[in-house]
């Protein structure tokens, strides 16, 4: 059947429920024989399918009608599916409590993806609604994470790192973030090079920093690339190198990272690697600025008044 070449996986990172299939990729026959098929057969996965289709089309509405009938035989990523929406107010009213609701259906039979995001929403959400609480959202993502869940262990590390709820616990901040590192989940890989590089929960040795940074780096995170960059920069566990610096740097910023956009107006401002060309700082700290960085506005307009 048409569908089985369309069935959709959880994908590890929270939020990005399913492999997105839209219009473009069958024709209205084929969409017309799984809308049958779905409708007569009453398949869940089917149905799921046909749910993921109108969510990446942005048609919420039909998406929810879908994801309804294969949630009413507990297909566990039509559950979710439904939270989503509720979480995110895609063709609904934005309502916590709902998103919690379908969230739960699905946590309750040990999914955890399911669980992972209900520790989202008490971590998480802000706003009219919101449920935080710390306490709840790590029990959740224990749940998770002791199915090895690399989302759910990255976010336990950030519990105990940041005091969020349980006293600030950089050893077991720095295991949390291990065990999803080595899944290569590149925020935790960052993560666990910035304990690294700082000294906090180990010893610090800009070595290992360096070799979870790229691994991250690799996977084209942008905190990563930029924190390697500083080690070239400052030649923390390198030999000093500003061309190499100013590479990382580049990569970031060319993805709005506003850390790496003022270190390149560094670079710039101090002729660290390059000509010294403050037109060309004052570039970077503007675009720093523009992405929100109070850090770069303030240098920015520091410039200006000097005349660059």
């Amino acid at each position: 059947m048409l569908f089985k070449k369309l069935l959709l996986t959880a994908a590890l990172c929270s939020g990005a429920l399913w492999t997105p299939v839209s219009y473009a990729e069958i024709s209205q026959e084929e969409l017309q024989a799984l809308i049958q098929y779905a409708t007569k057969q009453n398949d869940a996965e089917a149905q799921a399918v046909l749910g993921n289709i109108y969510h990446t089309e942005k048609d919420y509405a039909k998406a929810k009608v879908w994801f309804e009938k294969a949630a009413a035989q507990n297909y566990t990523l039509a559950l979710i599916a439904l939270g989503e929406l509720y979480k995110n107010g895609h063709g609904v009213p934005q309502d916590y409590a709902k998103a919690k609701e379908w969230y739960e259906k699905a946590a309750t039979q040990n999914d955890a993806l399911a669980q992972t995001n209900l520790g989202n929403l008490y971590l998480y959400a802000d706003g009219e609604g919101a449920l935080q609480d710390y306490g709840k959202a790590k029990k959740w993502y224990e749940k998770a994470a002791t199915q090895n869940y690399a989302e759910a262990q990255f976010n336990l590390g950030l519990l105990y790192a940041k005091g969020l709820g349980i006293s600030q616990d950089y050893t077991q901040a720095k295991e949390w973030f291990e065990k999803a590192a080595v899944q290569n989940l590149a925020k935790a890989q960052n993560n666990l090079g910035l304990l690294y590089m700082d000294g906090r929960g180990v010893r610090k040795d800009y070595t290992q920093a360096k070799v979870w940074f790229e691994k991250a780096a690799a996977q084209n995170d942008t905190g990563a690339q930029n924190n390697l960059g500083l080690l070239y920069m400052d030649g923390r566990g390198v030999r000093k190198d500003y061309a190499q610096a100013k590479v990382w740097f580049e990569k970031a910023a060319a993805q709005n990272d506003t850390g790496a956009q003022n270190n390149l107006g560094l670079l710039y401002m101090k002729g660290w690697g390059v000509r010294q060309n403050y037109a060309q700082a004052k570039e970077w700290f503007g675009k720093a600025c523009n992405n929100g960085d109070q850090d770069g506005c303030d240098i920015y307009r520091e410039l200006h008044q000097k005349g660059y």
